[in-house]
């Protein structure tokens, strides 16, 4: 228990008070031209003033055409700076450090949302998305980097690269969707210079001490597991960033792929050689005693999903009761209300199945 509110030091930037980071949470909350909304900013800052050493604005897209989800948070326009200062200043007031996730959903993002055509490293028949221009994967390369300097300006700590859960960069990392000949197709350096590109692009564009981090996904998605280990240990090894968060599903879990079972998920990246790089685990972390496991285990932080939209003040809970699990599930739209998530954010938790209690006809 002592580890888990042990300050955290990082590399670039101020270091967390405690081990938690609120996970970069889809919720709906934002406006339809990606202003910031009262509701995201309330649910946002009570996570803060909720005992988060970190806290993640959900997944924020960095081009118009990358949105994902409807009400989704922006930073692909100075418009959307005044707005993402008022949030910034509110997360660091609150003692926690202030990161923005960039985001770009490729061939994920719907056709009807975006109103055009959907784009993605290759063409894609399932999706109905085209590939990329050799000039439009710099152009998207330069609109990470430009977001990061956007949350720069607005006051944010630090950015999250977006690299997991199947969106662009995921989907360049994809052996399976990346079918590209160029020098962002083919082996699996090419597939990940990307990442690397804005990952080089962001240090350079920004100030010395910005938080960087990067979230990937081990499997899953058209990925492989010893592509990503790879792409995780040179991330890791260019001291470029200062944390790596990997979104597991479940801390505890296997891998799915046959020949590295036997072991968990998260055991191949703990092993890695990491320097000043910090690594945090995400997946039903949901009370002391899993969140104790996942540093037991060689993690340096713990990536709060579910418990934190469940629980505002989950780090403080836990800091008071070393047995303490988050509420049982279903949970009542109230309660969500009171926890401060918005109504877009209640409609959208009753569409995971038994998250939300049905109301009475």
């Amino acid at each position: 228990m002592a580890d888990l509110f042990a300050p955290l030091a990082l590399a670039h930037g101020p270091g967390m008070k405690n081990r938690f980071m609120l996970a970069p949470l889809t919720n709906l909350q934002s406006h339809a031209d990606g202003r910031l909304s009262d509701d995201e900013f309330r649910w946002l800052t009570l996570r803060a003033q909720g005992g988060f050493g970190l806290t993640m604005t959900c997944a924020s897209h960095v081009q118009a055409q990358g949105q994902g989800f409807p009400g989704q948070l922006g930073v692909f326009a100075d418009g959307h700076v005044e707005g993402l200062t008022r949030l910034a200043a509110a997360i660091k007031a609150a003692g926690s450090v202030a990161m923005m996730q960039l985001h770009h959903a490729g061939m994920r993002s719907p056709a009807k949302l975006i109103g055009g055509t959907p784009v993605c490293p290759s063409d894609n028949a399932e999706t109905g998305a085209r590939a990329l221009t050799l000039a439009e994967v710099e152009q998207l390369a330069e609109d990470f980097v430009a977001a990061a300097v956007r949350a720069e300006r607005a006051g944010f700590d630090g950015v999250e690269i977006h690299g997991a859960h199947g969106y662009v960069i995921s989907q360049f990392l994809s052996p399976e969707i990346n079918q590209r000949t160029d020098r962002y197709g083919g082996s699996p350096e090419n597939r990940a210079r990307l990442l690397f590109d804005i990952v080089a692009g962001v240090r350079a564009r920004c100030r010395p001490d910005f938080v960087l981090a990067v979230r990937l996904s081990p499997e899953r998605f058209g990925l492989r597991l010893a592509e990503i280990r790879a792409v995780a240990q040179q991330l890791l090894a260019g001291c470029a960033i200062d944390l790596l968060d990997l979104s597991l599903w479940d801390f505890a879990k296997e891998p799915e792929e046959a020949e590295y079972k036997g072991r968990s998920l998260l055991s191949y990246f703990t092993g890695l050689e990491r320097g000043p790089v910090r690594l945090g685990a995400a997946g039903k972390i949901m009370g002391a005693a899993d969140a104790c496991r996942v540093l037991a285990a060689g993690a340096d932080f713990c990536v709060i999903g579910r418990a934190a939209i469940l629980h505002h003040d989950f780090p403080l809970r836990v800091q008071a009761d070393p047995g303490f699990k988050a509420v049982s599930l279903p949970v009542t739209a109230d309660y969500l209300r009171n926890e401060g998530l918005g109504p877009a954010f209640v409609g959208y938790m009753g569409t995971w199945k038994g998250f939300v209690q049905a109301e009475p006809a």
